[in-house]
């Protein structure tokens, strides 16, 4: 998925994220607090996801405030990993932040293994961990004829009336 942040100074970044989990509460995706889209999600914890199906001519679009999931989701979603895994969010603990080149990342991904060989446990670093996408607005876009798409837009607790349920408003194309 498309993840959409922006820090204190209002300046849109976008990346694409592995989605992990979803369901009734949001959109799950786990990554290191201090890169840049964590640091942007502390200043701001809004954002908008996109899932596109270009091949279908469809796309899905949401927005809506972020939360970090517990340590406790954290560990057990980050003991799930492979061991490579694991040992790499460590050596990318300064994500986003400039090295001198690749060699400094194996260096220190090297280190690492040999401090948690194969078969180790991995402590949960804390700097890393998950985060929740919780949807207040969705917008399905299906590509059609002559440019005439059809959006259909979900608001929660938007319109009159609602009482807390979704409002759903066509938007033109």
């Amino acid at each position: 998925m498309v993840l959409a942040t922006a820090g204190a100074d209002g300046r849109p970044d976008a990346r694409t994220v592995l989605l992990k989990g979803y369901g009734p509460a949001g959109f799950v995706f786990y990554s290191n607090h201090t890169s840049q889209k964590g640091r942007e999600i502390a200043e701001n914890p809004y954002a908008a996801l996109v899932f596109p199906w270009h091949a279908m001519r469809r796309q899905v679009r949401l927005r809506g405030p972020v939360e970090r999931l517990s340590a406790e989701d954290s560990a057990a979603y980050f003991h799930s990993r492979p061991h490579g895994s694991q040992v790499g969010a460590w050596a990318s603990e300064r994500q986003s932040g400039v090295i001198a080149g690749r060699e400094v990342l194996s260096e220190r991904f090297a280190e690492l293994s040999e401090r948690w060989p194969e078969g180790a446990t991995v402590p949960l670093p804390d700097f890393w961990g998950g985060y929740r996408v919780r949807p207040e607005e969705y917008e399905f876009w299906q590509g059609g004829a002559d440019r005439l798409h059809d959006r259909l837009r979900y608001r929660q607790g938007s319109g009159h009336g609602t009482e807390g349920g979704w409002t759903i408003e066509r938007l033109a194309p």
